[in-house]
C-alpha cells in the first residue's frame, strides 16, 4: 500500500527505489512483487519527465522500465527482481 507520495507504508533495513511508467506491464508487475512482499519502496513515476528518466539512464546504464535499487545498488528491471526473489537473494540484500 502506498501513501500518496508513492512510499509503501512497510519498513526495509535499506530504501527501494524503482523508477516506472504508466502502462508498463512490467512496472506493475515489479511494484506488485514488492508490494506482496511487504517491502517498502519509493516510487518514481518518470512518465512524461525526461528528467527522471535521464536520472534513472544516469543511475543505472538501461533505458527501459522499471529499474529497481535496493540502497545504491541497481538490481535492474523486473526479470532481475524475480530472479532475485527466486533465489534468495532479495531477502539478503534487503537485510544487508
Amino acid at each position: 500500500m502506498t501513501d500518496p507520495k508513492g512510499i509503501s507504508k512497510s519498513a526495509n533495513a535499506v530504501d527501494v527505489t524503482v523508477y516506472t511508467r504508466r502502462f508498463c506491464g512490467f512496472c506493475t508487475a515489479a511494484k506488485s512483487l514488492l508490494a506482496d512482499r511487504g517491502i517498502a519502496f519509493r516510487e518514481i513515476d518518470a512518465t512524461g519527465d525526461p528528467d527522471r528518466r535521464n536520472e534513472m539512464i544516469t543511475r543505472s546504464g538501461r533505458h527501459t522500465f522499471p529499474q529497481v535499487f535496493i540502497g545504491a545498488r541497481h538490481v535492474g528491471g523486473y526479470t532481475d527482481l524475480y530472479t532475485l526473489q527466486v533465489s534468495g537473494e532479495l531477502d539478503d540484500l534487503l537485510t544487508a
